[in-house]
């Protein structure tokens, strides 16, 4: 009997999953005339944004790792508020030199809501996210049937999930309110499954599917950033090609016919090719985290596909630029799990999450060497090009003369992570799961350690001495 058993369950859960399949609707729409630009470039057509004249700016990226991600990054925004600027000026504290945001996952949560409600997001999201039981509005149960409905696409569909997120956070805001805002600027990071490579929520890529961003809800981006596998279906982005006569850029064009060009942006640029010739309909996305884990990958494109030499920058940010912090905030898991102290293992559930971590872990290294190489070429870009501006041209985008070195100009990346906080704290943050819901102590716990790991990381520290 016990030998019938196996197959039989085998076949039971596998015909559970062909009866309960999961999938997500699209939520885009067709355009005529989409926007092709960068969200950077459509900021600036607001006209609300001023340069940084003191020239020192920071980039932020947030890792997945459910509200653990968000509790961490939250700390990190809040040190960064309690910093005053150094030098007299409009910019109270350095928060206001956050220029750009890039994100996965739980790290989407705060990074969105930051970029729609600036500082006043720091008052109340601990109160509308942080503390909330998201987890008891998902479908979370052990059963046949969610096992069926994993294998089937996944145990849970994308409304529940933007549902809350517009209840609680987003209450219906589209890209076109997120852009508007200007700054800080988000990029939120998803993965495009069938093409293996980032989805970034930017108006480059909806133009390549003839279809317009600024109508795209705020909370289908981050959903799509965190839809874990089996846990959620993938999100559903519809192309429609022939719909419009919207040139792609040429830079991704010249990154899809090149071998040389960076993997990641070369992967994306043939992603965009696809969505525009027709070869790809729907495109399936799940979490960000399964190629990048950090969310630089957001960042790298978003400057290649720029096509200029200063963007994803204005011109006018630019020029002004001296200094430019990039922090990358690491809640992502550490080694975990016993079965290193014995002979045997891993096997099951271990064996499975083993691998998992293994590939996201490779892929967010391979996505942080090329993010340093990224930033190492665009200061050479940067330097060659103010360097070549003719004086009249300095003037007018600096918003005013004096002396200026064009060479001025120091990009720094830097990690924010539990294992600077020493091997016992981080052994306690890492035992955190990485679920949407946490209980208060741990939340107090993880944006403390924000906020110290910040405080304590010497680049920062480095950076501030020089303001």
């Amino acid at each position: 009997m016990r030998r019938r058993f196996v197959p039989v369950m085998a076949a039971i859960t596998l015909g559970l999953g062909a009866c309960a399949t999961v999938h997500n609707l699209p939520l885009n729409t067709p355009s005529a005339n989409p926007f092709a630009g960068t969200i950077l470039q459509a900021a600036a057509a607001a006209g609300r944004e001023q340069p940084i004249e003191d020239g020192d700016i920071i980039g932020l990226a947030f890792s997945g790792g459910g509200t653990r991600a968000s509790a961490f990054a939250f700390g990190v925004l809040q040190q960064l508020a309690r910093t005053p600027t150094p030098r007299a000026g409009p910019r109270r504290d350095l928060l206001d030199h956050v220029v750009a945001v890039s994100s996965v996952s739980g790290g989407s949560i705060i990074a969105a809501y930051f970029g729609l409600k600036g500082r006043a997001a720091l008052d109340d999201f601990r109160q509308q996210f942080l503390d909330q039981d998201l987890m008891a509005e998902l479908n979370t149960r052990v059963s046949l049937i969610n096992l069926g409905r994993a294998l089937g696409g996944g145990i849970n569909d994308d409304t529940k999930l933007r549902d809350w997120f517009n209840e609680h956070l987003f209450h219906g805001a589209t890209y076109a309110d997120l852009i508007s805002r200007g700054r800080p600027i988000v990029l939120i990071n998803a993965t495009d499954i069938y093409s293996r490579t980032p989805f970034l929520f930017a108006p480059v890529t909806f133009a390549a599917m003839c279809s317009d961003l600024s109508e795209y809800p705020v909370a289908g981006a981050v959903a799509a950033s965190a839809a874990v596998p089996g846990a959620f279906a993938p999100i559903v982005i519809e192309t429609f090609p022939g719909e419009c006569k919207t040139p792609l850029p040429p830079s991704i064009a010249k990154a899809a016919d090149s071998p040389a060009a960076s993997p990641i942006v070369r992967s994306f640029a043939l992603a965009l090719e696809r969505s525009r010739s027709g070869s790809v309909k729907y495109v399936k996305l799940l979490d960000g985290g399964l190629v990048d884990n950090y969310g630089l990958s957001g960042i790298t494109i978003a400057r290649i596909a720029s096509g200029t030499p200063y963007g994803p920058l204005r011109p006018e940010d630019a020029v002004n630029m001296r200094r430019f912090l990039f922090l990358v905030v690491d809640a992502g898991l550490g080694p975990k799990g016993q079965w290193a102290q014995t002979l045997e293992g891993p096997t099951g559930k271990d064996l499975i999450g083993a691998v998992i971590d293994t590939v996201v872990d490779a892929n967010t290294r391979s996505s942080y060497a090329a993010f340093e190489v990224t930033m190492r070429q665009w200061r050479e870009d940067l330097v060659r090009w103010r360097c070549g501006l003719r004086r009249e041209e300095v003037a007018r985008l600096r918003g005013k003369a004096g002396p200026w070195n064009c060479r001025d100009l120091k990009i720094t990346v830097t990690r924010v992570s539990f294992d600077q906080l020493g091997a016992e704290r981080a052994k306690t943050l890492n035992e955190v799961p990485t679920s949407f819901t946490l209980p208060a102590a741990q939340v107090d716990e993880l944006t403390s350690a924000g906020a110290d790991a910040l405080q304590g990381n010497h680049v920062y520290q480095e950076f501030l001495k020089g303001m």
